[in-house]
Formats: structure tokens, sequence, C-alpha cells
């Protein structure tokens, strides 16, 4: 029999009441910081929740004017039919427009705003309660287009708060405003972990298109991000449970896995034809499991190649969501379809999957972070993303999470931020003749510290003062010292020895940095002071001369004859030829004496042998010792 789409939804209501995970359920509301500064009589800080559609400026803030219209105040009609408009004047503050709540659909309300020309819009809650998340409506067509478009910000107030400003509105205030979004996002370091709870289903309606138009166009940041090791991202996907009296009925059946311990909705929300929610199911933990074994072989990132290419390859308006189709893919980019299918395990077994188990677990929120009951969700440093799944909007809410000056290059680029040094270099310290800048941009604005330059550490505190300091500091603009060449000859008043002081070279006087100037020696009469010396000053230097046949002499400053110059030579001269004809005659001296020694040794050794044995050059010497007398 036919299940009516009435009564599959009452079905689905009552399911997916009860297939939240078995623990207290707990909803984060993310919060931007929001600041009245003027009037006096309410300036502060409040809180404001952050609307899940449109495009917070995570990692930045706006100022504006707050109008609280005199018609249509719930915003659920067009202004311009009551001829009002809310764009800003050229040069004044943008316009934020004060809604109240009710009537309508929030982002009806915001969407009406924003083509009247409002940049921002605070929506005053009509009861006293605790903030809550401006959420999307279920998409149908009407509704769907305008979602679509909503670029600009949108919060949610207090009752208490919106009285405030009205209050102050209606006295004629001028209202004040901004709303910061720098601290939505922790950033605790220089990596940034993020995850994306999603869903292979894509026949969902506008919501699953979008999810897809978004991983398309944001797979290729995201794997450079990872690729380059500053974020860690994980994929999750939700899923519940049937209660344990549905568990053996046909919708049960039909939409779990594992004797109904990990169901999804029917894709086309008919139980009868097309494909069934155990189908998805069975997907969601083949990606998972992809995720996972690409993650072993270092490669997560080939989680976006497979999910990409499932979607084109494999959609369900084909009849191409299969096992088969998936292998296909699984193959094409290399991956181990064997280790996925012991990953995935046996959907049939009557028995919980690890995998499964672990993504109900994750849904339940820890920390800071709330339950994931929104698909689908972006998590980013454990705070849930607000506003519009949309590459550039999301790049924005990642940026924001790294400890600053930390930021990838992809982070700096002019789709995501504004370079703050490019106007007045930030109002920092500069120096345009080394084309050397303090100013360092960043995701959330720039900061003036003083740079490392070709290994030169610059020192200051980066707004006004930066100078050059260690080995090497004066290859940067001669280490901000004094330096100038003339007929040749380079001067320079930087010392390379670890130092930062400048210091004028010997001629020169000055402070080392602006200027030094020559020091006239004549002048001054530092040098050239004998009677006969003739001064003349030359750039860092000078020179000194005597009259007539006379030399300078520049270590005693005076002049001597040039024939005593050279009768000192010959004295000179004659004093080491007579210091060589002593070394001579001492030397042949010496030589004649140890020749005497040697021969009157060889005479006496020569004596004392004969003593003992006849030499060959001597006779036969009779010896009678042993002679016979007759």
């Amino acid at each position: 029999m036919k299940l009516r789409k009435s009564s599959l939804g009452l079905f689905l209501g009552f399911l997916l009441l009860s297939l939240t995970p078995s623990s207290i359920a707990k909803f984060v509301v993310e919060k931007n910081s929001l600041r009245v500064t003027s009037p006096d009589s309410i300036k502060g800080t409040y809180d404001s929740a952050i609307g899940n559609f449109g495009i917070p400026q995570y990692g930045g803030s706006m100022a504006g004017n707050v109008l609280y219209p005199k018609d249509n105040r719930k915003g659920c009609k067009e202004f311009d039919d009551s001829g009002i408009s809310f764009k800003s004047k050229p040069g004044a503050l943008p316009t934020f427009v004060l809604l109240d709540r009710g009537n309508c659909f929030f982002a009806l309300k915001v969407w009406n705003a924003q083509k009247a020309g409002a940049s921002a819009v605070l929506v005053a809650d009509d009861i006293e309660e605790k903030l809550i998340t401006m959420d999307t409506p279920e998409e149908d067509g009407s509704s769907a287009k305008y979602i679509e478009n909503i670029t600009i910000p949108s919060a949610l107030i207090e009752k208490k708060f919106g009285e405030k400003l009205k209050s102050a509105i209606s006295s004629g205030d001028m209202v004040n405003v901004n709303l910061d979004w720098r601290e939505a996002v922790p950033h605790p370091d220089d990596r940034v972990e993020y995850e994306l709870w999603t869903n292979s289903n894509d026949e969902c309606g506008v919501k699953c298109d979008m999810l897809m138009e978004f991983v398309k166009d944001f797979k290729g940041a995201a794997q450079i991000l990872e690729k380059g090791g500053y974020t860690q991202f994980t994929p999750h996907y939700i899923t519940w449970y049937c209660p344990q009296a549905f568990t053996l009925s046909k919708q049960c059946k039909s939409q779990c896995i594992n004797h109904g311990r990990y169901c999804a909705p029917d894709p086309e929300q008919d139980f009868s034809t097309g494909y069934d929610g155990k189908d998805v199911v069975v997907e969601n933990l083949r990606q998972l499991c992809v995720y996972k074994v690409a993650n072993e072989t270092k490669k997560p990132w080939v989680w976006w190649d497979y999910v990409t290419d499932f979607q084109i390859r494999c959609p369900m308006k084909e009849k191409k969501y299969n096992k088969q189709c998936a292998d296909a893919v699984i193959e094409s980019l290399g991956l181990d379809i064997k280790k996925i299918e012991k990953c995935m395990g046996d959907p049939d077994a009557d028995s919980e999957n690890p995998v499964l188990k672990e993504e109900q677990d994750a849904q339940v929120g820890k920390g800071s972070r709330g339950d994931v009951t929104i698909l689908p969700t972006l998590v980013v440093n454990s705070r849930q993303y607000r506003g519009k799944l949309e590459k550039g909007a999301v790049m924005k809410a990642i940026c924001s999470g790294f400890e600053e000056t930390t930021e990838p290059a992809v982070c700096l680029s002019s789709d995501v931020e504004t370079n703050e040094c490019l106007e007045n270099n930030g109002g920092c310290w500069q120096d345009k003749g080394a084309n050397v800048t303090a100013c360092k941009d960043t995701f959330r604005g720039r900061v003036c510290e003083c740079p490392l330059v070709d290994g030169v550490q610059f020192k200051g505190d980066g707004y006004t003062t930066c100078e050059a300091s260690g080995p090497g500091r004066c290859k940067i603009n001669n280490g901000g010292c004094w330096h100038e060449a003339r007929n040749g000859h380079a001067f320079s008043a930087c010392l390379d020895n670890g130092g930062v002081k400048c210091v004028c070279p010997a001629g020169f006087k000055g402070d080392g940095v602006k200027n030094c100037e020559d020091i006239d020696e004549c002048k001054d009469k530092k040098a050239c002071q004998c009677p006969e010396c003739s001064c003349k000053n030359t750039w860092g230097s000078y020179n000194c001369s005597c009259s007539g046949d006379l030399l300078y002499i520049r270590d005693h400053d005076a002049c001597i004859s040039k024939t005593a110059s050279q009768e000192g030579k010959s004295a000179w001269a004659a004093f080491w030829v007579i210091v060589i004809g002593l070394v001579l005659a001492a030397s042949g001296a010496y030589l004649v004496y140890k020749y005497r020694i040697r021969s009157y040794m060889d005479s006496e050794i020569r004596a004392i042998m004969a003593q003992y044995m006849p030499l060959d050059s001597q006779a036969e010497v009779v010896n009678h010792v042993n002679d016979e007398r007759a």
C-alpha cells in the first residue's frame, strides 16, 4: 500500500523526535558582540545571536546607524511599496534596520530590508527569553530564491535591549552601533580544526543543492589548506536510530541498517518509490570510510575528490546512486576498495557499527559546541558557523580561526580580506628608500611589527622607529646611517659589529645618521703643525707636504731633509754590511773549530786502538813473552 505524503510527514516528524541521541539535548546559540557607541544613555556591549543565513563578516566588524521604520515594522512586506529606502548617502554610516519579530520568517524580514538598501538587520524579540538562532525556513519554491540571495548579516537581540533602541530613536537620538565578529570564532594557534556535517542525499531540495554546490566550490581551497598543514578537516554525517517499538515496521526497515540502529529519511519522501533512507545511510558510511582510508595514507583531502566526483557521476536522478558507481569512483582515485569495504562492515548485522556509532556520539554537543541538529552544519574551532554556506563566507570564518599573523596566504587574498597596509602603510613605520615596512597584513586587520629582512632583524616599536641590528645590518640601506661617495672614495657611518649605532668615520664629524661633515684638519690645526709643513685639506682626509728638499714623516708630523734621509739610509746600509760580515766570520771560525776538534779526536782514537790490535798500516810487532829459553 502506498503511504501518502501527509502520513509520511507525520511519521518522519515522530521519527526525528524519537531518533535524537539518548542524551540531554544542548543547543548552543552562536553569538557576536554588539556595541552601542551612542547615545551615552544606552552605551555598552550587548549580546546578539547570529542569523543562520546571509553572510556574517567573520573576523571583521561593521559600524552603522540604527533606523526603526515608521511603517512595516515587522518587515513582512516589501518596503518599496511604502516608499521607504534604507540606502546610505555618500559618506554616511551604513544603515542597520531594526525590525520586530513575528508574523513571517526571519529570512523574509532580512530579504525585504536588504532590497530596500539596508546593510544589516537587527530583529528585536517580542518575548522575554534567551536568544535563539534565526534559522532558514523549510525551503519551498517561494522562499528558496530569496534565501539564496541574502548577502547582508543579521542578528536577533533581546526584547529589553530592543526597547532601549526604540526609545532612543523615538527621542531623536542618533543611535550608532558596532557589530563585531572578530571573536566569534576562537583563534588559539596556527592551525584551524573544522568539520562539516553533511549528507550524500542529493534529492532533498534546495538545501541539498546548496550543499553540493558549496562542496564543489570549496574543494580547491580546502585541499590547499589541508595539504599545507594549516587545517585539520573532518567530515561527519548525521544518523538517527529507530525506536525499539518500530524496528520491525516497514518504515524502519526501509530507512535503517543494522536492525534500526542507523537511519536516514527517505530521499523522495515516498516509501514506495525510488531510493530508500537506508541507501543514503550506506553511502554516508562509505564516504566516512573513504575519509578514514585516505587519512591513513596521509592524504585526507582525497575525500573532497570522492564526494565531488560521486555527486557528478552517481546522481539519484540518473539512477546511478549505487555501489557499482561508487566503486568506479573509488578505483579512479587509487583508493583500496577492500579496505573501505572492511571499514563499512555488514549493514545487515544485528550489531553496532563502530564508525556510525562514533558519528552518533559526535552529534552530542561537547564543550562550547552545541548538539548538531541542523543539516548542513559547519563547526570551526568548536564553534558552529552561522550564515550562508558559501565559499567566501566560510573562508572568512576559517581564516578568523587562525592566531593573528599565522594565516596562510590564501586568507590574505583580495577575495577574502582587505589589505590595510595599502592605505598610509597602516600607520606603521616605513623606510621607502629600502622598501622596508613594519606593517604586516592579517586577516583581522594589521599589526605594526619590525620586520626581518635578508637575515637582518629590525628592532623598535614598529610604529615610529625600526632600526636594523646585528651582523649584516649595513647591507640594508646602510643600516640607516649616513653614507656618501666622492671622487671614487666611499665613506659610511655604519659599523657592522652587531650594534645599532651610527658613528662617523675618521675625518668626519656629525650624528652619523643624517650627516657627517668633513673635518678640516688643516684649519683646525690637527695635522701639519711643523714649521716647514704645508697642509692641504681633502674630503675625508688631508695632504701634508714640505718645502724644498724636505720629506714629510706623518707619524712624527715632521719634515726632514732628503740628504739626511739619504745619509741615514747609507749609515743603515753600512751597519747591516758590518753585521753580515761579523756573522759570516763567526760562522767560518766555528766551522774551522769543528774541523780541528774532529781531527784531534780521530788521532786520539786511532792511538788507543793501536795498543790492542795492529792497524793495517803497521808491521807486525814481535812478541817474546812466550819464547822458551834454551
